[in-house]
């Protein structure tokens, strides 16, 4: 039976030698360059599973079509295969081969031909029948009527359009048409009517007439998982094994020379097809070395070349989408002297079936840059003897910085040496791959490490393209594939990630077997030796670098900001219909999407939601701690507190007292700036108190973000009012124009922003006057502002709140811990391949003063989306608990703060009843001290020590001079700063920043 499925994601041109490398993009094999296709920060309705939107959802029946689409982002939404519902092999009539580059330069023939093959036992009637072609994208192209019989293991050839160039002619043909096919792509059809067919759709129509079809290249409609491979004008599609058909167009059919045979010229003889079977290579063929087919450039010199080469198997993927195996030439390596690249990949999804790892192997077939990464596409194989030194040892290097240097590692096996860390999970619970980072240092979003297009957004930008890898799975499985609903490769177990093993950002990867270099989808990649299911053969381990608490912040108090990821008691079972979720393997909505509510879809789900919030919020323990993405309960017609209430109720009950108030809304509430999520407060009576009514701006400015919610606490121990602001700007995703326009593709990563950045710069501003009228009218200088920001440390409106004064904490505390991305500095954010900080905590001049430390507990960007409630069995390893992980996609931040004035120096007596003052002394200058380095208003850190681990202080990667230039938009005092760069430097303690504490202004 056919199965018709759609594409996956092309494969892009990817950057090679003698370009600069590509920057790290997260893994995903559907992101655009620097950005996935979904949002940042926060979620419209239709982004609350913005990974699984990456791939359409629905196929009907056994037939399915996919179109690639363009999303927000600049990426693609490609949908994939559905499962295979193959009929027996050699019981229908097939299409055995077609080519489209008849006439053409290059070509082998005249004339574009389609070869049909009878592979039964009885003869098959074509009357009525017909052969159309569609182009890659769906576009009918031409009807090619046929007639009579094909006699039982016989071919039928179909002769098509003539091209300019005269070649070769064809053999006798048994029928003609004049159809130009295309040479690269195209979709070939055999249907059991003359009358045009609508290509299968969603819903199974346009499928019956269908007897068989062939999508090749870049082809939308293909049967199976992905199309048969891309053509030339040299080469035609055709079945790896005559009349075998297992409704899987990327391994039924190779690329090669064209071979055409019709009834006349072609065998006669009833085959006996077996789905192992395969060719032999020729006897008498010279040999190429691997080293002179991959060469020294960028590409094969043999491209397009027929070669026969020998090596020993050092990688096998018969199953998972590959479809080939890697060869490799016997003996060890000297890196000082090595050129060219000793190892390739081989196409050949019946050739893999039967290689086993360490086999000596004879391979025929023509050489291609696939997307520029150099492969045999297999014609014929043949087994050789093995001798004791046909072995291959892996090559144990650190791994280059440049794509020149890596191209001559290419298909080889590597043992990797030296350190990797785990800098992107996001793409693990999808494709199974992780980023991983070369070194000690994490990869930083360039404009977390400086203004953007600046010499530290550069560098930073150049620093992750040199030092970034991804750890593949050796297969091309999509687990959040989806058919009628259905998550249809959810029975094959996650590779890496379990309850057990939970893959963090920041983890060290542990190598334990060799990989195999691969390069594919713009990035370079570590393949495990075979296709992962589960942890079977797994090259790596991983250390566990989870948190499991909060780091000490000090004070008398604490405040903190926590996104609560679409926290909605309003659930979708109530308000949406049930197409409108997103569902699990067993088809069970879970969450809702693409209506009102954007949290759990019913009480089951929220259950676990909540349960992962009230963990985390109870365990950071802030005595302040400003919400956001929670639910505004005024659009569901009940009062706007009502989800905040209910939060404080789960909170209270978990903690086992009346722990937790809300800070209710006011009593007017501006509609600019409204949202179906808000901000909130929620506070710990016993420690704080609430002196006056909280207020919202009403500022044209957030008419598209969430307006900000200001209010006036007290400390009852000192009777000190300072005002806190939490904020929620207008995000990332999408674009708008001018100002707003999304230009991160044409600017590169050193300068993305993002669509918006126009008005999160507007709303900066208007929150500047918003905490002027605060001061007054509260009189107070001590000011915070708190939230999601949906802006790294060095754009456009965090420079406008430093500019206004106020010292951004969370940027302040890694530059005291060391360079950009190093142990010790934490991020709030995790995006395309990066870390970096969109939700932020910034202090007014005066009420820096007050800050005793500050601390991201890094519980949630950090750990992979699967974990999160809305991914509870999305997959049969099952990777829910309630526990404080992945409670939200964000980091809380928490920091420390004392109002207690210092008491004044008292004179001291002399030894007469009248003091005598003292003459002026020189003061000595302090010895640093973990409490006291630099001076008033220097950074320290706690823990610090000779002992303390992730000791950094020394800046000096980013060149003299640079840290003088970030530091400076900081808002903070620039000589302390740098004085405490030393100071961490000489202690080495960079982990948790104390503010040492001053003497609060009022």
């Amino acid at each position: 039976m056919l199965q018709l499925s759609a594409r996956r994601p092309a494969q892009r041109r990817a950057r090679r030698p003698g370009r600069q490398a590509a920057p790290f993009t997260g893994c995903s094999r559907a992101r655009s360059r620097w950005a996935r296709p979904w949002r940042y920060g926060d979620r419209d309705p239709s982004q609350t599973h913005a990974q699984e939107d990456t791939v359409t959802r629905t196929w009907q029946k056994l037939l399915a079509v996919g179109t690639a689409t363009t999303v927000a982002g600049g990426g693609l939404l490609v949908a994939a295969a559905p499962p295979t519902f193959a009929a027996p092999s050699g019981t229908e009539l097939v299409i055995n081969e077609a080519y489209g580059g008849g006439g053409n330069t290059g070509s082998s023939f005249s004339n574009d031909f389609v070869e049909l093959y009878n592979p039964s036992a009885s003869a098959v009637s074509i009357e009525g029948w017909s052969v159309q072609y569609f182009s890659a994208s769906g576009n009918l192209g031409g009807v090619a009527e046929l007639s009579g019989d094909v006699a039982p293991g016989s071919h039928y050839l179909l002769a098509l359009a003539a091209g300019s160039a005269s070649t070769g002619e064809l053999p006798t043909p048994d029928s003609s048409g004049d159809i130009a096919m295309g040479a690269r792509g195209g979709i070939v059809a055999l249907a059991s009517t003359t009358d045009v067919i609508s290509l299968p759709g969603a819903d199974g129509t346009g499928a019956a007439a269908v007897v068989d079809l062939v999508g090749y290249g870049t082809a939308s409609v293909f049967e199976g998982a992905a199309p048969a491979p891309e053509l030339d004008n040299a080469l035609s599609t055709q079945r790896a094994t005559a009349g075998v058909d297992t409704d899987q167009n990327s391994a039924d059919f190779v690329a090669a020379a064209p071979t055409p045979e019709s009834s006349a010229n072609g065998s006669t003889t009833t085959p006996e097809p077996t789905a192992s079977s395969t060719p032999t290579v020729p006897p008498s063929t010279e040999l190429a070395s691997i080293a002179e087919i991959q060469g020294t450039g960028s590409a094969s010199p043999l491209v397009d070349q027929t070669v026969t080469t020998e090596g020993i198997v050092t990688a096998v993927y018969a199953e998972g989408g590959l479809g080939g195996f890697n060869i490799q030439t016997r003996g060890a390596t000297d890196p000082t002297a090595h050129t060219a690249s000793t190892g390739i990949f081989v196409y050949g999804p019946a050739a893999a079936a039967n290689v086993r790892i360490g086999d000596r192997v004879a391979v025929t077939g023509r050489v291609d840059e696939r997307f520029e990464s150099t492969q045999i596409s297999a014609s014929a194989f043949e087994q050789l003897e093995r001798g004791p030194a046909d072995v291959v040892e892996p090559l144990s290097i650190d791994w280059p910085e440049t794509d020149e240097e890596r191209e001559r590692f290419e298909g080889m096996l590597l043992a990797p040496a030296g350190t990797y860390r785990v800098a992107d999970n996001y793409a693990l619970n999808q494709y199974g791959e992780i980023g991983l980072s070369v070194g000690e240092r994490l990869l930083v979003t360039p404009t977390e490490a400086g203004a953007p297009g600046s010499p530290e957004a550069v560098a930073q930008a150049e620093y992750n393209a040199a030092n970034s890898v991804i750890l593949d799975d050796g297969a091309s499985t999509d687990f959040l594939r989806r058919e009628g609903g259905g998550l249809i490769n959810a029975d094959i177990p996650l590779p890496y990630l379990s309850i057990e093993s939970p893959v963090t950002i920041g983890a060290t990867a542990n190598f334990t077997q060799p990989v195999v270099v691969h390069y594919s989808f713009d990035s370079y990649r570590f393949q495990p030796t075979s296709t992962l299911t589960g942890s079977n053969g797994a090259p790596a381990t991983f250390s566990d670098a989870r948190e499991p608490a909060p780091e000490l912040v000090g004070g008398s108090l604490q405040l903190g900001t926590f996104n609560v990821l679409n926290y909605f008691t309003s659930l979708g079972v109530d308000f949406c219909d049930p197409s409108e979720s997103y569902t699990d393997r067993d088809g069970k909505p879970v969450s809702a999407h693409g209506c009102l509510p954007r949290g759990a879809w019913d009480e089951a789900n929220l259950a676990r939601q909540e349960a992962k919030i009230v963990a985390a919020i109870n365990q950071l323990d802030g005595d302040i701690v400003a919400l956001e993405e929670i639910e505004d309960s005024s659009d569901f017609g009940k009062d706007r507190d009502a989800a905040l209430i209910d939060l404080v109720t789960a909170l209270n009950t978990a903690a086992g007292s009346e722990r937790w108030a809300h800070v209710p809304s006011p009593a007017e509430v501006p509609s600019t700036g409204d949202d179906v999520i808000r901000t909130a407060f929620i506070y710990q009576p016993a420690s704080v108190e609430v002196s006056h009514p909280s207020s919202i701006l009403d500022d044209p400015a957030f008419a598209n973000g969430r307006a900000p919610l200001a209010q006036a606490f007290s400390d009852p121990a000192t009777d000190t009012e300072f005002v806190v602001v939490a904020n929620h700007f207008k995000s990332k995703g999408g674009s708008g124009d001018g100002d707003n326009a999304n230009n991160d593709d044409a600017v590169g990563p050193a300068a993305a922003v993002g669509g918006w950045n126009g008005d999160r710069t507007r709303q900066a501003q208007a929150l500047v006057r918003f905490t002027e009228a605060q001061r007054a009218e509260h009189g107070t200088d001590l000011v915070f502002l708190t939230g999601d920001f949906n802006s790294y440390s060095h754009e456009a409106p965090m420079r406008v709140l430093a500019d206004a004064g106020f010292t951004n904490l969370g940027d302040a505390r890694n530059r005291a811990a060391g360079v950009p991305g190093s142990p010790g500095t934490e991020y709030s954010y995790s995006f395309g391949g990066a870390v970096g900080s969109l939700d932020h905590i910034l202090a007014s001049n005066a009420a820096e003063d007050a800050v005793t430390g500050a601390d991201v507990w890094t519980i949630n960007a950090y750990e992979q989306v699967g974990t999160e409630y809305s991914r509870n069995n999305y997959n049969r390893t099952q990777l829910y608990s309630g526990d404080v992980y992945r409670s939200s996609d964000h980091n809380p931040f928490l920091i420390g703060l004392d109002f207690a004035e210092e008491p004044s120096p008292q004179p001291t007596a002399g030894p007469t009843s009248t003091p005598v003052p003292s003459e002026p002394q020189s003061t000595p200058t302090p010895t640093p001290t973990p409490s006291d380095a630099g001076g008033p208003g220097a950074f320290a850190t706690s823990g610090a020590g000779p002992t303390a681990p992730g000791a950094h202080g020394d800046s000096s990667d980013d060149g003299p001079g640079a840290e003088a230039q970030q530091l400076a938009s900081t808002g903070a005092d620039l000589g302390a700063l740098l004085a405490v760069g030393g100071g961490a430097s000489l202690l080495a303690g960079a982990f948790a920043l104390l503010l040492r504490r001053r003497r609060a202004r009022a």
